[in-house]
């Protein structure tokens, strides 16, 4: 099975730029999105052979995400279950019949950490929720999850220490959840990659000059890596500040 995730960072923009024909391209069974920027009713989007499942944001054109599928799930869920969590379209879960696939966009901490505090409460519920599916059945999760694990995950790690995305307590949340038995995929096959990035600032032609970080991820349940295939980062691939990531599972 082929999964793809990509943060659009404005589906609609997207859509009038390349987005069909990336879609097309990559010929994923399932395709996460993150930052979709949009409501109910604002895009008419459809693929045949595909169902997608959507979760907005309250707020009018900020976050959701959405995943378009082939397969058929047995559920699917929106958000946590927790409300203080659940505003702003960051989590979509289907349940398939052997795994969860959980589309996640996980909450920036802002110019300043102003909102780092909140990160930080986000990230231990999450956590808990991933590891409340795994205990039923192994998880694959993917989606921009906003930080660059290690110094070889952005291309100026001394001079981006402590802001957000690249803070010690950002890391050190990344390092519990795959400490609590999740796989990063792109490392379990390029352990050592440098210069392998997802997003590019818009600023001071970043894409251009590949300074870039690696805040985009596939993890995987423990259990899942025998089945690993591939994972990788499709940089040629424009249309965001981001690009798409994708993995392989047999």
């Amino acid at each position: 099975m082929k999964y793809v995730s990509w943060n659009v960072n404005g589906l609609r923009a997207v859509v009038g730029k390349n987005f069909k024909d990336v879609f097309a391209r990559l010929d994923a069974d399932f395709f996460c999105l993150q930052e979709t920027k949009m409501q109910a009713g604002q895009l008419d989007l459809s693929f045949p052979g595909y169902t997608s499942y959507w979760n907005y944001a309250e707020k009018k054109g900020y976050s959701g995400t959405a995943v378009f599928t082939r397969q058929t799930p047995v559920a699917v869920t929106y958000g946590m279950g927790m409300e203080e969590h659940d505003r702003e379209g960051r989590v979509i879960t289907l349940e398939m019949e052997d795994h969860y696939l959980v589309c996640v966009y996980t909450p920036n901490s802002q110019d300043g950490l102003r909102r780092l505090g909140y990160r930080m409460q986000w990230e231990d519920a999450f956590r808990n929720y991933l590891l409340a599916l795994d205990e039923k059945k192994p998880v694959v999760v993917c989606g921009d999850m906003n930080v660059a694990h290690k110094e070889i995950d952005l291309k100026n790690p001394a001079t981006n220490h402590q802001n957000a995305g690249f803070t010690d307590e950002e890391r050190e949340k990344m390092t519990t959840l795959l400490g609590s038995g999740f796989v990063d995929t792109f490392r379990h096959f390029n352990p050592d990659a440098t210069g392998r990035y997802s997003w590019w600032s818009y600023r001071f032609r970043a894409r251009e000059k590949n300074v870039g970080w690696r805040i985009d991820y596939f993890l995987v349940s423990s259990r899942l890596a025998s089945r690993l295939k591939s994972a990788d980062i499709c940089d040629d691939i424009l249309g965001s500040d981001h690009c798409p990531i994708l993995l392989e599972l047999d």
